[in-house]
């Protein structure tokens, strides 16, 4: 339960720092993705199903409050996770290349599935100017937050381990 509660803490913190905080550090009017920061750790951490439910309700965070349908961003977000939770098997802690290794392969197909259904079906075919303006800094941005961010995810989930295993 302990876990439940700080798992969604977790969450809805990094919805507000993305949504609210980041936009004042915005580098070439894009923000780290720390959503997927979490749903990729917590897949990599603790397995396909808990990054599959991550994902979920990072995702459905994002669809209740900006999208104009429940559940894209929510299906986008939990099939990364459960994508991630394949890679629980391999993870280290001390591993920091296949973090960051996922999170550029994340990042680039999140935003690339985003164009695709946001904009493609749409008849806006000017992937290149989304590629160069919004994709490419997203993924430097998100990878160097990374760097930071992850570490703290790791340090978290390492303490929910102990506090499990000491019951």
């Amino acid at each position: 339960m302990k876990r439940c509660i700080t798992i969604g803490v977790i969450i809805v913190i990094c919805f507000l720092l993305q949504t609210t905080v980041f936009h004042f550090l915005e580098l070439s009017c894009v923000v780290p993705n720390l959503l997927l920061i979490v749903t990729m750790s917590f897949g990599l951490m603790r397995g396909r199903t808990e990054g599959m439910l991550v994902g979920f309700f990072s995702g459905l965070i994002i669809d209740i409050f900006f999208g104009s349908v429940l559940g894209p961003y929510a299906m986008i977000y939990m099939t990364m996770g459960y994508a991630n939770g394949f890679f629980h098997r391999i993870y280290y802690v001390e591993d920091v290349l296949l973090p960051m290794m996922m999170i550029t392969l994340n990042d680039f197909l999140y935003n690339v599935i985003v164009y695709v259904f946001f904009f493609l079906f749409r008849n806006r075919l000017q992937f290149g100017d989304y590629l160069s303006q919004i994709i490419l800094p997203e993924m430097i941005y998100t990878i160097l937050i990374t760097l930071f961010f992850y570490k703290i995810l790791v340090r978290i989930n390492l303490h929910l381990k102990k506090v499990k295993e000491a019951k």
